[in-house]
């Protein structure tokens, strides 16, 4: 049986950044498809299957959403908080990847319910310590592992 791979939405606005996560990614070596919003508008539009988003096929809901907090147009507090209102989308796993050590910005994203809040830049430690909190993320450690 072919079991999909879990799906990362990695909301950044820094290509560098993006750059990083897909390094971290690649180290855990486990088999996964990301997806990037380069926007807090964009990763909303992804979420909500809207416009150029609606293929779901290309485009699956995610399994994990790493999110920046300084965002273009919507910032990722507002993400979150959109998340967490929407039904459909209210018991998404999200992880805050943010450049801020700030202990206000850890406390806000502890309130709206993120999983983790992780300082950049990402780490192959750091990604498999969140791994292990995402049921889809373990499931394709424990298969990596089996390999």
């Amino acid at each position: 049986m072919n079991t999909p791979k879990p799906t990362i939405l990695l909301v950044e606005d820094d290509e560098d950044d993006v750059f990083f996560m897909r390094r971290a990614l690649s180290k855990t070596k486990i088999d996964h498809l990301m997806q990037v919003a380069s926007n807090g508008e964009e990763a909303l539009h992804y979420l909500e299957g809207a416009g150029k988003f609606s293929d779901r096929a290309q485009h699956p809901m995610p399994d994990l959403v790493f999110l920046d907090l300084k965002l273009p147009f919507v910032n990722g507090f507002e993400v979150l908080e959109r998340i967490r209102q929407v039904s459909a989308l209210a018991g998404l796993d999200v992880v805050v990847l943010t450049s801020s050590p700030e202990e206000r910005d850890r406390q806000r994203a502890t309130a709206l319910q993120a999983l983790a809040y992780c300082v950049k830049p990402p780490s192959e430690q750091m990604l498999l310590e969140v791994f292990r909190l995402v049921p889809a993320m373990t499931n394709a450690a424990a298969t990596r592992q089996a390999r």
